[in-house]
């Protein structure tokens, strides 16, 4: 196997793996986190989270589709996570 195919082949396994850990994390999170963040509902983003996670899984990181599931699920994990997190705890900052 040529190193490039082995790297790509990498990659899309730690995406998809990405996608997975940001499904399960949205799954786990109140729903009312969401709204006090100001976010999308909860039945949304795990939606979203599992639709890229299907895509990654079927089509691979470097598609058509795949490149904007891998920004949703960054999109979730850089944005909206840290935004319910803070909810949680009481804290409204990163």
């Amino acid at each position: 196997m040529a190193f490039d195919a082995l790297l790509l082949l990498s990659l899309s396994w730690l995406l998809l793996a990405v996608a997975v850990w940001a499904l399960v994390d949205a799954v786990v999170r109140p729903a009312a986190g969401y709204v006090a963040a100001g976010k999308l509902t909860k039945p949304a983003w795990v939606a979203i989270t599992a639709l890229a996670g299907v895509i990654l899984y079927s089509q691979g990181p470097m598609t058509f589709l795949g490149l904007p599931a891998v920004i949703a699920v960054v999109v979730y994990l850089v944005d909206v996570r840290p935004a319910v997190r803070g909810v949680q705890r009481g804290n409204n900052s990163w």
